[in-house]
């Protein structure tokens, strides 16, 4: 897998040289590479009041938009390259939190039921492709930025968050959003299906700095239970165990078709500079050493030939190793 290293802007100095990193070159490569693989996954991770939420939104436009608006550009840019050899595409959007190991529909209408009363289980189909039930699925074109900073936005808004000693604004949950693309090539006689997540870890917690009490207590327990069940799934392929434990959270159950070898997942994980978060920093460079060490295999993609039978198409899928 591949690793990123971000540091914290709350965590500037206040005096000597700081230095501001870039990925406009990893955001050209991710857009490529989602036109060739059947997933491509992006975490986000490390311990609270760190910036991941700020890394994957972003505010407003220009320098300061985050990971999600980035990589929808450069699809969107990609896709009108695409679309003049012949490609006509599809894209639809879900946002998804899971909180206390509850999933979450963070793009419900206004006057639907509230979350309680909807559930929402992980269900795989016969053909094998995992989907969340009763989730809200929206159509978007990447290249109007008002839908998606409209979708960015209401998630932002219903995603569970509370305050401790730590953070005024603490994510108590994980966020996963989640594009997936369909490309049909009429005179071909093809379809290609790809899925895109972006995921926002909620921080880990120390109980002792964040004085976390009553909800936020048991919300603190279910971030680092769900926390540790990712690096246990991580340990396990880094040493090539015959069993994966992705059943142990609803976040690793989700993830495995990424997490399995079907695509390519990239981590970034934002650091902090500061004496007091220094443990925190060892830890989570530790984590992400372990992560770096897996190997996932070769990405796949399948190209689907579609055949045109009495009015409708059948679809039959032949799997082509990826070059990337």
């Amino acid at each position: 897998m591949d690793i990123m290293f971000v540091y914290s802007p709350m965590d500037r100095p206040a005096q000597g040289e700081w230095y501001y990193c870039t990925f406009d070159t990893w955001y050209y490569s991710l857009g490529v590479q989602f036109f060739t693989l059947i997933i491509f996954t992006l975490i986000s991770q490390y311990i609270t009041f760190h910036s991941k939420t700020h890394t994957m939104h972003g505010t407003g436009g220009g320098t300061e938009r985050g990971v999600i608006p980035r990589c929808l550009a450069f699809i969107a840019e990609h896709k009108a390259t695409e679309e003049n050899n012949g490609w006509v595409f599809s894209m639809e959007v879900s946002f998804l939190e899971i909180y206390n190991e509850t999933l979450r529909d963070l793009l419900r209408a206004p006057d639907s039921k509230n979350n309680e009363e909807c559930k929402h289980d992980i269900k795989v189909g016969q053909d094998g492709r995992r989907s969340v039930t009763n989730l809200t699925i929206k159509t978007l074109d990447p290249n109007d930025r008002d839908a998606v900073k409209a979708v960015l936005t209401l998630a932002a808004k219903r995603r569970a968050t509370g305050c401790t000693d730590m953070n005024a604004t603490s994510s108590r949950s994980h966020s996963v959003f989640t594009l997936n693309l369909t490309a049909r090539h009429e005179e071909k006689n093809q379809m290609i299906r790809g899925s895109l997540n972006l995921i926002d870890l909620a921080g880990s917690e120390r109980l002792d700095r964040s004085n976390a009490m009553d909800q936020r207590a048991n919300e603190t327990k279910s971030i680092n239970k769900s926390l540790s069940s990712l690096t246990d799934v991580f340990t396990a392929i880094g040493q090539r165990a015959s069993h994966v434990p992705y059943r142990n959270s609803k976040l690793t159950y989700l993830l495995e078709p990424a997490l399995s070898g079907d695509g390519k997942t990239c981590m970034i994980v934002n650091v902090s500079p500061t004496e007091a978060s220094r443990q925190e920093s060892i830890c989570s460079l530790r984590f992400a050493s372990k992560v770096n060490a897996c190997e996932l295999g070769k990405a796949k993609r399948t190209v689907e030939e579609v055949t045109k039978q009495n009015g409708s198409s059948n679809t039959q899928g032949r799997n082509l190793k990826s070059k990337t």
